[in-house]
């Protein structure tokens, strides 16, 4: 007798979990935002002044990452600064081939110079927390080997090693907090931190906050997204008020002890979550840290990785020119 597996949760279109512990993440929304969704192949030519190719991280593990590299122009001389990429999803859905960050990192490759390295993270239920942060600082740690004894050519010709920068989407922002935290502790020569810049970073608390009441949902993050995606990846029996969920929290180490480089939190007016985002812009100012904000008005959740509204709402494209530009001055500030 063939056993038909069960259907246990569908989390807004995006994720399906079966009784079997099988998971589906095909996009089950509406079909005309589908291509956001759709991964893109590399390319090891150059497109529109990128090139793209996909290589392995490490052997053992198979970790992977995709490199984003802008074509030189006559007149430059110096090397790219770099920029690590974690994308974002619950820690639960994407992946950095999508066409979502295609489209938003070859742009950023393209005007801020910089070479982008986006880390192919496991995703939960299958891996839960801190299976992300493994894989995001086992690829800082591969860059740290790379700039000691460099085997890319990409890299090796054109990568400064003395300037990356850690760059995350929403979840992936968590990332960027969790693994500078990590990566404080230890000594990083020849390679040097520059900063980091978590966007829309999911900083939550279990107690629901004032604007993930108020403010709208959109595709791209929903409550449900919030509760569920968080229920699959957080270790098994913790709340939202673990530290890779609420680093500003009693159950987060001490800002204070923490060496972390110079941040620019990227927030949005209307982010489900920009009390909680703010929550830690106020604790890490509090503690001493190094940290500038950049808000975009009128703006919802990772408003620049829908292509759609980019290219149709004159207030979208020009909010995503205003994040670029400034991510692009706190690059050339350090």
């Amino acid at each position: 007798m063939v056993h038909e597996r069960k259907l246990l949760d569908d989390v807004s279109g995006w994720l399906r979990v079966y009784d079997d512990g099988s998971v589906d993440r095909t996009w089950t929304g509406p079909p005309e935002v589908k291509f956001v969704a759709e991964p893109v192949p590399a390319h090891e030519e150059f497109v529109d002044g990128v090139a793209v190719k996909d290589i392995v991280v490490n052997e053992k593990s198979g970790l992977r990452a995709r490199i984003y590299l802008p074509e030189k122009k006559l007149d430059e001389h110096d090397k790219f600064p770099i920029l690590l990429h974690f994308h974002g999803g619950g820690f639960c859905i994407s992946e950095a081939d999508w066409y979502m960050y295609y489209h938003m990192y070859t742009r950023l490759a393209r005007s801020a110079r910089v070479i982008c390295v986006s880390a192919f993270l496991r995703r939960a239920p299958e891996h839960r927390l801190p299976a992300a942060v493994d894989d995001g600082y086992s690829t800082l740690l591969w860059l740290r080997s790379s700039a000691q004894e460099t085997q890319d050519p990409w890299l090796k010709e054109r990568a400064d090693f003395n300037r990356v920068f850690l760059i995350g989407d929403s979840s992936g922002g968590n990332l960027v907090h969790e693994v500078a935290a990590r990566a404080g502790k230890i000594d990083l020569s020849p390679l040097r931190l520059a900063g980091g810049i978590p966007i829309h970073p999911g900083f939550v608390r279990s107690k629901r906050s004032k604007s993930e009441v108020e403010q709208p949902q959109s595709p791209l993050l929903t409550l449900d997204m919030v509760d569920k995606f968080l229920g699959f990846a957080l270790p098994a029996g913790c709340t939202k008020d673990h530290p890779i969920t609420c680093p500003m929290g009693s159950s987060a180490p001490p800002l204070e002890e923490l060496n972390l480089p110079p941040l620019l939190l990227c927030i949005a007016e209307n982010d489900l979550v920009i009390d909680t985002e703010m929550e830690y812009y106020e604790a890490m100012k509090k503690a001493n840290k190094e940290v500038e904000l950049l808000i975009s008005h009128g703006m919802g959740h990772s408003f620049y990785l829908n292509k759609i509204a980019v290219d149709l709402d004159p207030n979208t494209a020009a909010q995503t020119d205003n994040l670029i530009a400034g991510i692009k001055g706190f690059i050339n500030k350090h």
